[in-house]
């Protein structure tokens, strides 16, 4: 991998000759408010309201084998702070055959406790992530209230371990990091907050995680509440604007609840699967 520092690989391999496919696995909910959401939310001069919020980890499967980005709250996260739980993603990403024991890419797009609550459990896997986003969340600020409010101590540690067992890629710009499937730093809502863009048929899968939770922040020009950059999530918006108004291109933002609306349902998951492309 250009730019990676330790460890190499793509997976398991399984899905060789098939075409790339990407799934957004809503695997979590909760309904919070339009002033809590959004940063200084009073400066709009828009009334308050509800807003819900869904939570998802997506796969990318094809050639190359399959890649697991995000890999969602831990039970205790979740119940931490309230949130529903609507499966156990790691469940239904065995079921799609990227479980733990198949060893898939993983992709951490940010430390949050919502993006990389399980990844204890793939301890086979190889994991990339920022340069940026590592070195902060085990660095003296991580520890700081305003930053450790959105992270488990004992998920910091599952990172450490993936970087001590030499599991870890870091990334410090754009690189390649599996047969058709790029990463991209942005910063932003956190120091190493990730883009992932995913090859397909007739185009490219924008996968903005929480450079984006939701389609009308950028519509809005609407920054998110937690944020260690504004410039740079500002930055970060420009450059999806950008990205996606190039022909093919399919944006899916993090916790939006409008992606089960604009995606279809894989059959047999519920609804809870949804085919993105």
């Amino acid at each position: 991998m250009n730019g990676a520092t330790t460890g190499a690989g793509t997976g398991s391999g399984a899905g060789e000759g098939e075409e790339r496919r990407v799934f957004a696995v809503r695997y979590g909910t909760r309904t919070g408010t339009r002033a809590e959401i959004y940063l200084n939310h009073s400066i709009h001069g828009e009334p308050d309201g509800p807003l819900d919020m869904d939570y998802y980890v997506w796969l990318v499967t094809g050639p190359g084998g399959p890649v697991v980005v995000d890999t969602g709250y831990s039970p205790r996260g979740g119940a931490r702070r309230g949130r529903t739980t609507l499966t156990d993603p790691v469940a239904e990403l065995r079921r799609a055959g990227a479980g733990p024991e198949h060893a898939p890419l993983v992709v951490v797009t940010h430390a949050h406790y919502d993006h990389i609550g399980n990844l204890g459990a793939f301890d086979r896997s190889e994991v990339v992530m920022a340069r940026a986003e590592f070195d902060f969340w085990t660095g003296p600020l991580a520890v700081r209230a305003q930053f450790a409010h959105s992270v488990e101590a004992e998920d910091i540690d599952a990172l450490r371990r993936v970087r001590d067992e030499g599991r870890l890629t870091l990334v410090d710009g754009p690189v390649p990091i599996a047969p058709g499937i790029r990463v991209l730093p942005v910063g932003g809502h956190t120091p190493g907050q990730l883009v992932v863009l995913v090859e397909v048929p007739g185009g490219e899968v924008v996968l903005a995680s929480d450079a984006l939770h939701y389609y009308e922040e950028l519509e809005l020009d609407r920054p998110f509440a937690f944020v260690a950059d504004l410039p740079a999530m500002y930055r970060g918006f420009d450059l999806l604007q950008e990205l996606v108004e190039r022909p093919g291109r399919v944006l899916v933002p993090g916790h939006d609840p409008e992606v089960v609306r604009r995606f279809p349902a894989e059959p047999g998951t519920g609804g809870l699967v949804r085919r993105v492309a």
